[in-house]
């Protein structure tokens, strides 16, 4: 039988920075994953790049039904002390939209500097390690695995949720929480695209693979966020629906049966536009369209909302330019789903923060049981916002362990 300080379940982001902050405490860490290939999410992220932080992180870019909880962790470990870390391992970075911090070569890099620092505390590894049951028993934690017994004073969940299954997700973190009395906020995929009715998006399909730069909102969280689910990024067509940046940050606030409005050409008022237009424009509406959008989709609107493709501006009615308009400006739609956890970036939901103490993670009614990152219900947006929590909630943890 093998005796630790702490045993850490899950070699992700969270996990590692973990294990490496408790053992650099001197502490005695075991970190174990069922994985064969460590850190599979850190490697796939960004493109392979991995955009590891968000230099303009604050709570308010974090979705939590507590949405107080984050707050600590945040800001006892701050984007600035995880480059500090990329820096002293000297790692090129830079910049590339909205404050996305991403690796100028590889994500492996990332991997590599979490490996020396868990190196540098000297942590011990199970890997590939299968755990076949928990059990707590005076104040010490007994884990039953493949590679033989483990007890440690301190467990720490870092297991993450249910997106991506083909890289090993599962939902072994939240039977842990349910085994130990923990209640949960119900998990969905989250950074996600949005599907439609297939008879539904018949006019649409055609149009995949035009992107453009979009407004989209959601109502079905208003008020709980500064945003109010309201987002300017880029949309992308699909044959079953609507993805990119938009459609995944969207996605996070989106309940199913509420619509999305998405607004194809912000900043321009469509409708008095064209109504102003119609005595110095000769041109075909389609064309006069195109000057805005991409030819395929301004041809798309235009069948779809009953237009001939070769109608003059000048012989439209104001009534049905404003339709057009709302049509542009406040495409309201209602997915029927998402692409679900097989597409989905991070899972919304998951152990309900009101059980864990906001300073350690550790659950307020089972001493030396702590969850971090992804498992929590915490689930930031898109752009290096994930693995800023998987950062702090883990130092958080590793600290208190």
């Amino acid at each position: 039988m093998a005796k630790f300080d702490v045993a850490v379940i899950g070699a992700g982001a969270a996990g590692m920075m973990c294990a490496a902050t408790a053992a650099q405490r001197g502490k005695r860490v075991v970190l174990i994953d069922h994985a064969g290939k460590l850190a599979e999410k850190i490697r796939i992220s960004g493109g392979g790049r991995c955009n590891f932080t968000n230099i303009n992180t604050t709570p308010a870019n974090f979705l939590s039904e507590n949405p107080h909880f984050c707050k600590s962790a945040l800001s006892r470990y701050t984007p600035a002390d995880f480059v500090a870390l990329v820096k002293k391992h000297r790692i090129g970075y830079h910049e590339k939209h909205r404050g996305q911090l991403f690796c100028t070569e590889s994500a492996e890099l990332i991997i590599e500097m979490l490996k020396d620092e868990c190196a540098a505390g000297d942590v011990h590894w199970r890997m590939p390690c299968k755990i076949a049951s928990v059990e707590q028993t005076d104040g010490v934690y007994i884990l039953d695995t493949d590679t033989g017994t483990i007890e440690a004073d301190a467990l720490v969940i870092a297991t993450g949720g249910l997106s991506i299954p083909k890289i090993g997700a599962t939902d072994f973190g939240y039977r842990v929480a349910s085994q130990f009395g923990l209640r949960m906020v119900e998990p969905r995929p989250a950074l996600v695209p949005l599907t439609f009715d297939p008879q539904a998006w018949a006019p649409f399909a055609e149009l995949s693979g035009i992107a453009l730069e979009v407004e989209v909102a959601t109502g079905s969280l208003k008020g709980r966020n500064p945003t109010g689910g309201r987002f300017r990024e880029d949309l992308l067509f699909t044959h079953r629906g609507l993805s990119g940046p938009a459609i995944l940050q969207i996605s996070s606030y989106w309940t199913p049966g509420t619509p999305i409005v998405i607004d194809l050409l912000p900043g321009v008022d469509v409708a008095a536009t064209l109504i102003e237009g119609k005595g110095t424009i000769k041109k075909q509406l389609g064309n006069v369209l195109a000057q805005w959008l991409p030819t395929r989709l301004a041809e798309g609107l235009l069948l779809a909302h009953g237009f001939a493709l070769d109608a003059r501006l000048a012989d439209m009615q104001d009534a049905r330019l404003r339709e057009l308009g709302a049509a542009i400006n406040q495409w309201t739609l209602t997915p029927n789903g998402s692409e679900g956890y097989r597409k989905a970036e991070v899972t919304r939901g998951g152990i309900d923060t009101r059980d864990l103490s906001q300073q350690t993670m550790m659950a307020t009614k089972v001493p030396g049981l702590y969850f971090i990152g992804e498992a929590v219900d915490v689930t930031g947006w898109l752009g290096g916002y994930n693995f800023q929590w998987a950062w702090a909630s883990g130092v958080a943890a590793g600290q208190a362990v």
